[in-house]
């Protein structure tokens, strides 16, 4: 019996792709993990590339790249929040509006909107006495 055996195969990045790769990351375009993600590239490949092709980021530095992009996140999220609690409030003051006039269609006119739709309809604003 045949022992199969699977070798990796190895990609080569040409220089002016991880260059790329460097410039979307030092522009903020992109993180590490996103670089990653996307072209399916190992984050010590990424960072190791950073360390060679970066103006600024060298080997030894800790790169702290979560902390800005998670603060420009946090900061979005809680606008569409406050985006989101102002399009409720709204929609609330519809609905209790719309409830009012229901209340006043009732009292005032005698009309039964709520009534349901499978029962005989009313003939507008007079009463039946049961």
């Amino acid at each position: 019996m045949e022992k199969k055996v699977n070798l990796r195969k190895r990609r080569i990045f040409s220089e002016s792709f991880k260059k790329e790769r460097v410039k979307e990351y030092e522009s903020g375009k992109l993180t590490v993990l996103e670089i990653s993600r996307l072209y399916g590239i190992a984050f010590q490949t990424i960072y190791n590339w950073i360390y060679k092709y970066s103006g600024y980021n060298k080997k030894g530095l800790k790169i702290v790249e979560h902390k800005d992009s998670y603060t420009k996140r946090v900061k979005e999220l809680q606008g569409r929040i406050k985006e989101l609690e102002r399009i409720i409030g709204q929609k609330q003051i519809n609905i209790d509006y719309l409830e009012k006039m229901i209340e006043f269609a009732k009292k005032e006119l005698g009309i039964d909107i709520k009534k349901n739709f499978g029962s005989a309809q009313s003939n507008g604003s007079e009463s039946t006495n049961a």
